[in-house]
């Protein structure tokens, strides 16, 4: 059986797998914070993009023309992701039985 650090990523990389096509917001830790659809996420929570725009597109003037991004997991400090996408109460419930596994 994997580590418990490996479940628990695994069941992150489920649930981002899930959202591929749908919009969300991503905020780096250098506070950009960028608008798409999530096209495909990886193992290490690497995330493409297409139909980016800026959050704040009046501060960062530069990424209008930037259409598709690339962003590496270590940078990202914050992913919203939209409610009716995600289906909380088995998210918890797997939560709970992995919480459970480690006692």
């Amino acid at each position: 059986e994997p580590p418990r650090g490996a479940q628990l990523a695994m069941l992150f990389y489920k649930v981002f797998r899930s959202l591929e096509g749908k919009e969300i917001v991503v905020e780096l830790k250098n506070d950009f914070a960028l608008r798409g659809t999530l096209h495909s996420v990886d193992q290490f929570m690497n995330l493409k993009l297409v139909g980016v725009t800026a959050v704040h597109a009046d501060r960062h003037p530069q990424l209008t023309a930037v259409k598709s991004v690339f962003i590496r997991g270590s940078v990202v400090r914050y992913v919203e992701l939209p409610a009716d996408a995600v289906d909380v109460e088995s998210l918890q419930d797997a939560s709970r039985a992995e919480a459970a596994k480690a006692k």
